[in-house]
């Protein structure tokens, strides 16, 4: 399918990450620009809460509750009455940053951890995901992953998938009752497809952005993969399906290579996209 499908829906953002659909508003974190946004229909851009060390993946708790991820110092935060507050702080379980996330329907938080210092120039090392629970209690709970990107959760509670970025893979594991992480499998091997964020729709097929590969991709459990939409010139970062019959996939789209992640060029925008199967929401 060609980039001329793909409309502009709003510009100007640094690095947009986590988006997720929420009561009928996109929330999406601007890395480098620090901040966390909701976006209206009309593109209406509303600062929901600045955040110095840097937004990444975003959840919500049972009661609607807002909880960021803040990279740098390795934290999840609330959104309260426009303030951060603590809810985890996770950096002694983790090594490197802290990057995307999902909430499930317990409250339950999956953080990822890149596991050394990309942007640093650090020599790779496997990541980890982190448990934190609705209380703020946190363990690790699966470790040797490829650089954790963007997870899923089944509408069932009972999976959670998590793409490797470096591994090129879907990895799937068992959600427990307790909340810990079994059954390690692989979801998809992708092949080429470097994935970053996710996003699950009601067939159980995961929409994944190809950052490597400047193409957003639809992969079903096992491996087929039912559609490509090619972006030229443009990295894919991350995706979700939102809008009024959440068959709108909202794509993160970036200007630049990795190397020019955090310069604070503006080059970051969300595309959309129509498709067929609606999203089952998660993220």
């Amino acid at each position: 399918m060609a980039n001329d499908a793909f409309e502009v829906f709003v510009d100007g953002f640094t690095f947009l990450e986590g988006p997720r659909w929420r009561d009928g508003l996109l929330w999406v974190s601007d890395v480098n620009g620090k901040k966390v946004y909701t976006i209206a229909p009309d593109g209406t851009a509303t600062t929901m809460a600045e955040v110095p060390d840097r937004p990444s993946g975003i959840g919500f708790l049972t009661d609607g509750t807002p909880v960021i991820v803040s990279m740098r110092d390795r934290c999840l935060k609330r959104i309260e009455n426009g303030k951060l507050i603590l809810h985890a702080d996770i950096s002694a379980l983790v090594k490197g940053e802290i990057n995307d996330m999902v909430v499930d329907k317990k409250g339950n938080a999956y953080v990822g951890s890149m596991g050394y210092d990309l942007f640093a120039g650090e020599d790779f090392k496997p990541g980890a995901l982190v448990l934190v629970k609705a209380n703020g209690e946190a363990q690790e709970v699966a470790d040797g992953l490829h650089f954790p990107n963007g997870p899923v959760v089944t509408p069932d509670g009972k999976t959670l998938v998590v793409a490797e970025s470096w591994g090129k893979r879907l990895t799937a594991f068992n959600i427990e009752d307790d909340g810990t992480l079994s059954g390690q499998r692989v979801f998809a091997d992708l092949g080429d497809y470097t994935p970053d964020g996710i996003t699950l729709d009601e067939e159980g097929g995961i929409w994944l952005a190809a950052f490597a590969n400047d193409c957003f991709v639809r992969v079903k459990d096992g491996g087929e993969i039912t559609d490509v939409i090619d972006l030229p010139g443009r990295r894919a970062v991350a995706c979700t399906l939102g809008g009024e019959d959440m068959k709108t996939l909202y794509c993160m789209t970036f200007d630049g290579k990795m190397e020019d992640i955090g310069k604070g060029k503006k080059a970051s925008r969300v595309e959309t996209i129509r498709v067929k199967v609606a999203g089952a929401g998660s993220p």
